[in-house]
């Protein structure tokens, strides 16, 4: 079973970036969310501490900040299972649904 990490930007509309692993979803936050804020949006020290984080390549700091400084949160999953037909074979779904909770009677 594989899985990712995945982060929910709550904007309107709200935005899901995935990754293999968080490591590289702080890099692509920083990359995809941070540094595409227009700088008119920001103030100055907020501005310098992002660009110094991103240089510094202290990815999660810089998301932090900007967080901090948009008031936007972001939601960070570090483990979500992405299924395949190797997991969840369609010959056996049917065998396993009948013995679901959904399939049990309640006891008289």
């Amino acid at each position: 079973m594989t899985a990712v990490a995945y982060a929910v930007v709550r904007d309107e509309p709200p935005t899901v970036y995935a990754a293999d692993t968080v490591e590289i979803l702080q890099r692509l936050l920083a990359l995809e969310v941070v540094a595409r804020t227009p700088p008119v949006e920001l103030d100055r020290s907020a501005r310098g501490r992002m660009r110094q984080a991103l240089l510094d390549e202290r990815w999660a700091d810089a998301v932090v900040e900007w967080i901090d400084t948009t008031g936007i949160a972001i939601d960070v999953y570090t483990h979500l299972h992405v299924y395949s037909d190797l997991e969840l074979p369609n010959d056996l779904i049917g065998a396993q649904l009948q013995f679901s909770p959904l399939f049990r009677d309640d006891p008289a």
